[in-house]
């Protein structure tokens, strides 16, 4: 039994490890990133930026890591769920990093203005 779950651990492993993209930055919850995401419109596509705190972040090394996003848009809050090794993200960069304490930052869903500010980490 325990021959077969590594056999198919290993074949997945071979399936996954094309699609993964390399050159990823080292994120983490509380961490301000822009993200470049391809849309589809009509028949065009164009980039369209994202840019927000990184409330929460699944932590398996696997083809479908995802991260939640929370960025303002028009003076309203938007959480979205971005997988990392998507062909639509096209770029991520890390603007900001931020001193937090949870693995996990819902908290920041029912603050608004300065309340919702995270302590910033110069490096």
């Amino acid at each position: 039994m325990k021959e077969n779950s590594t056999k198919l651990s290993l074949l997945m492993r071979s399936i996954e490890e094309p699609l993964m993209k390399p050159e990823l930055p080292e994120i983490k919850v509380g961490d301000t990133i822009q993200l470049g995401l391809m849309v589809t419109e009509g028949s065009k596509n164009r980039e369209q930026l994202c840019e927000g705190v990184v409330l929460s972040r699944k932590k398996r090394k696997s083809l479908n890591t995802s991260l939640t996003l929370r960025c303002s848009f028009q003076g309203v809050g938007v959480e979205r769920v971005f997988f990392l090794n998507s062909p639509r993200v096209t770029f991520i960069k890390v603007i900001r990093r931020a001193k937090v304490r949870r693995a996990k930052l819902y908290y920041l869903r029912d603050l608004l203005g300065k309340a919702g500010r995270l302590k910033q980490i110069f490096d």
